[in-house]
């Protein structure tokens, strides 16, 4: 009888072993299919807050570089302006950006109507009403993660959640060879690498049950990890513990060589690490009053 126990409980870690892995089966769930959205005459429009009924239930926007931030009252107008200057750097034109290729991205994200929802603290509550409004929104929007204030780990939260969505919308439809949310794109090669070498555990989104929502989830975070990595910012701001067990730029060049040379071939032609002095501020500025 132990004997067919433990049998049972191998078999059991098995099967849910064989439930987290990258498969072929990916779902664009929070990204938008049609290009609908308005294209303004400046790409890099960096605008002001605004008062809106347009995203309920949230109240204020500000839009910038084709991302629109939307938020309730309570959220602090400078916090979404750290926010939106942090975007604002990621675009800003240097001697490496290939012009037209990064323009395409950014009218790709306003052709997707990108949107960030911003939340104060970890414990933000929707009753049902905004719950269905928020649902409403999220339909006719690409919501692919939200921006929470006031938690630790700060500069992570932000540059996580804005990359989900430059990668969900603009580098899947800018370059959808390379960084297409796709089982055939270089992304979901490195991916499926990382995963095999042990550097990129999986195993807690077996909570997402959808598989093909899953997969898009592991695709994103994968993206979010080299770039991140690559800017360094990993050493320097953490987290020290986590899914992804590389944390320099070194160490991604010598352990995982293939997704190196995929960011280095693409991605610093669009974007770039935003300033230290702008995500200083997240760090100086905590605890703002709206």
């Amino acid at each position: 009888m132990k004997k067919f126990a433990c049998y049972l409980l191998l078999f059991i870690l098995i099967s849910c072993g064989r439930d987290v892995v990258l498969s072929n089966q990916i779902t664009l769930d929070c990204v938008q299919s049609q290009p609908t959205g308005h294209i303004p005459e400046d790409l890099y429009l960096l605008g002001s807050i605004q008062q809106t009924s347009h995203y309920p239930p949230f109240t204020k926007k500000l839009t910038v570089c084709g991302v629109t931030l939307v938020a309730h009252d309570n959220v602090s107008n400078m916090f979404m302006k750290h926010v939106a200057q942090t975007i604002a750097d990621m675009f800003i034109i240097h001697d490496g950006i290939d012009i037209a290729l990064q323009q395409e991205l950014l009218t790709n994200l306003y052709l997707y109507r990108t949107v960030i929802p911003i939340f104060r603290g970890e414990d933000w509550h929707l009753s049902s009403t905004e719950e269905r409004l928020m649902n409403q929104t999220r339909g006719e929007n690409s919501i692919c993660d939200i921006i929470m204030e006031d938690v630790s780990g700060q500069v992570t939260e932000v540059i996580e959640h804005i990359l989900h969505h430059i990668s969900d919308v603009g580098l899947h439809y800018t370059m959808p060879k390379e960084w297409g949310l796709s089982n055939s794109s270089s992304l979901y090669k490195i991916t499926q690498e990382a995963i095999k070498k042990g550097y990129y555990k999986v195993d807690d989104y077996s909570e997402i049950k959808e598989v093909g929502v899953r997969n898009r989830v592991i695709l994103q975070e994968y993206t979010y990890w080299v770039i991140y990595t690559a800017w360094n910012l990993k050493k320097t701001f953490g987290p020290k513990e986590s899914e992804w067990r590389i944390l320099t730029v070194e160490e991604l060049e010598s352990k995982l060589p293939e997704s190196r040379q995929l960011y280095e071939r693409t991605i610093p032609k669009v974007i770039t690490c935003p300033k230290k002095e702008t995500l200083s501020k997240f760090i100086e500025g905590t605890n703002t009053k709206p």
